[in-house]
């Protein structure tokens, strides 16, 4: 590899990622991701997110370089073996700054985690959610009847959000999508965008005879009370991207989709 660029690669555990992961180890040079300054890393939409999370865990946010191997790939450059080092050469960057959820379940327990598609509140039961929604310590709504609610980033807009009829975010917005998920009251309450500066608190109302789950990507905490969520501006994560696929083409032409 060129100048002082060091390599790690991390591939999902199917068939396919592997296989690509078998030729590309034995064509370019790569370090343990202990000693890398960029990771490489080959699978889905899914395998990326767990990447970035891994990152997250260990306090070491290096650039990610996604190739598809999985099903969408929306994240994903395609899947090429060959001229990597020019790739990587011509990438461009996108800079992500995930949301951080942190909930105190119906026991007292603490649990903080980072998201960087959304943050999810869903019920556990039958039984619809109960909740009271503040925006920067402001109450907007005293009671939100439905089967969850969502916040998502504008990277994370065209996932969970998009299926739950929620916007699709420009990534240089700066804002955040507040997305209720099958609504029963208020009835017409179709969700908001708000500025990503914006802090969010749901406190469920009924959390023992209701009881609800919040999920910051795939990280599930059960019986929460009080959810608070904002984005996180210490923790930045950086995706590159091939300059004729970059992340906000992408979100743009998918606001034209049918």
């Amino acid at each position: 590899m060129t100048g002082d660029r060091r390599l790690a690669l991390a591939a999902s555990p199917t068939e396919a990622a592997q296989a690509a992961a078998t030729e590309l180890r034995a064509r370019y040079e790569w370090v343990p991701i202990e000693q890398a300054n960029m990771v490489v890393a080959l699978g889905g939409d899914g395998f990326l997110l767990h990447t970035l999370h891994a990152m997250l865990d260990r306090h070491r946010n290096l650039p990610v370089f996604g190739m598809n191997l999985g099903t969408v790939g929306f994240l994903m450059n395609d899947w090429r073996p060959d001229f990597l080092e020019n790739r990587l050469e011509r990438a461009k960057t996108f800079s992500v700054a995930p949301l951080r959820m942190e909930a105190v379940t119906v026991d007292g327990e603490t649990i903080a985690c980072a998201a960087i598609n959304e943050v999810s509140l869903l019920r556990e039961t039958r039984q619809t959610a109960r909740l009271e929604v503040a925006v920067d310590g402001s109450i907007v709504l005293p009671e939100l009847v439905c089967d969850g609610v969502l916040v998502a980033t504008p990277a994370g807009s065209t996932a969970y959000n998009l299926s739950a009829q929620g916007p699709i975010l420009p990534l240089d917005s700066s804002m955040i999508a507040l997305t209720p998920i099958s609504p029963f009251r208020p009835r017409r309450w179709r969700g908001a965008i708000l500025p990503d500066r914006t802090r969010i608190t749901f406190r469920v109302l009924d959390p023992v005879k209701r009881p609800v789950s919040a999920v910051a990507d795939q990280r599930e905490v059960r019986d929460v009370a009080t959810v608070e969520v904002a984005i996180d501006r210490s923790n930045p994560l950086t995706l590159l991207f091939d300059p004729e696929h970059a992340l906000d083409d992408r979100i743009t032409r998918e606001q034209f989709a049918i």
